[in-house]
Order: C-alpha cells, then structure tokens, then sequence
C-alpha cells in the first residue's frame, strides 16, 4: 500500500517533532514546514494528501495559508486540518468555512489527532455524499428521493429544515459544520436564517431520532457533526 503524504505546518518545534515522530510510525510521509509563505510553496510544488494546519504562525497566519490554498484549483482538494489553541472559536469557524475540513485545539491528544487523520483520510477516498443519496446508518434511513426518514422501518415525521439538516450531516459522517454551512446548504421553505434557527432545528430532531440523538454531536461554539 503506497504510504499517504502529510504536511505539517507548525513553528513550535518540540509539537513539529512529536507529529513527525508519531505520524512516521503510523506508517506516513511527513513534510513540514515553519511558516505559512513556506508551507504554501512546498505544498504547490508538491501536494500532499493532508495538511496538518497550525493557526497561529509566524508572518503568514493560518487561515491565510488555508485560503490561499482552497483557492488554488491545484491544492482546493486537500483535506485540512487545523490546529489551533482553546478558546480561537471564531478562527476556528472561519476556517471552517473557507474550507477546512476538521479542526484539533491545543493541547491535544496524539491519539485523537492520529485517529482525526485516519477518519479524514479515509472520507477522502470515499464517494462525496450525493445531495440525492440514500443514507443509512444501522437502522436509520434518510431517503430524499422520498423525503423520508425511517427509524426500524417506521416513519419518522420532519419538517424540511430538519430532513434537510440532518441528511447534510449523516451525508458527511464526521465532518465539523458551521450553522452558516448548514443554512447555505439547506434551502427548504421553512429553513433556518439565524444561528438560534439552527440550534432550535437540531433540539427538533434529536427529538425525533429518539434513542438515536446522540448521532448528531454539538461542536462548542462551531457547529454539528455526525457522529462517525
């Protein structure tokens, strides 16, 4: 199995060497660099398959190198995942939303982030979710083409905001998303407009999935995943 290339970006260098060295033993190519105008070259001469994005960087900050990067037809498919200290909420929803896929704060654990890396890695290789996709997790079924959701084969009544905030994000099983995502991609006649909309929405459907509520995680002062 040809090894998958990973390029971190980080400029403290004691964090820099304990990602090498844990991402080298599972089994990764690892590039790096210190600073973002660095990093942004490296990466367009040579694309990896995940970048490891440090926020807080010398000279060039991170969500410059981030934007820069999602748009550069080149790199704008390269999963990242950004690491960032607690509490950078709004970087980290910025981020999100020029296209980050995920995000790990500081400190973190080496197993969570190798865990992070695998699960991005692996959404990359699978299929983008079809807006039109059937989605089935155990004995949970969302059908659009039905606009039904099923729980045991029993009907589970939503409103389109709620059938289409929760297809959005089984369809993409582990991706962090903002509540701005979620009402730019949901378009149902009675779809959310505010944040509160959105949080309101989810109470809804948790309600409804029952014992099934804990599929859909809150992100603090982000958003909603599904839960992989």
């Amino acid at each position: 199995m040809t090894k998958k290339n990973i390029f971190v970006v980080e400029d403290e260098e004691d964090i820099l060497e304990l990602l090498r060295y844990n991402l080298v033993r599972e089994g990764y190519n690892v590039s790096a660099a210190v600073n973002g105008e660095d990093a942004v070259k490296a990466i367009i001469r040579k694309p990896p398959d995940l970048i490891l994005l440090d926020l807080m960087l010398p000279g060039m900050a991170g969500l410059d190198v981030c934007r820069t990067l999602k748009k550069d037809p080149k790199t704008a498919g390269i999963p990242i995942i950004m690491v960032t200290a607690k509490g950078g909420e709004g970087d980290v929803v910025t981020g999100l939303e020029l296209g980050a896929g995920d995000y790990i704060p500081k400190p973190f654990s080496m197993k969570v982030l190798i865990a992070r890396v695998r699960a991005m890695l692996r959404r990359k290789q699978e299929q983008p979710a079809d807006k039109d996709a059937m989605v089935r997790i155990h004995d949970l079924v969302i059908d659009p083409a039905r606009h039904e959701v099923l729980i045991k084969g029993r009907a589970v009544e939503m409103t389109c905001s709620e059938f289409g905030i929760l297809h959005l994000l089984a369809g993409h099983p582990g991706r962090v998303m903002t509540r701005e995502q979620i009402v730019d991609a949901v378009r149902g006649e009675d779809y959310a407009v505010t944040d509160r909309a959105v949080d309101v929405q989810v109470v809804g459907i948790r309600k409804k999935l029952g014992a099934r509520a804990d599929y859909l995680e809150t992100v603090r002062g982000v958003g909603y995943r599904f839960k992989e």
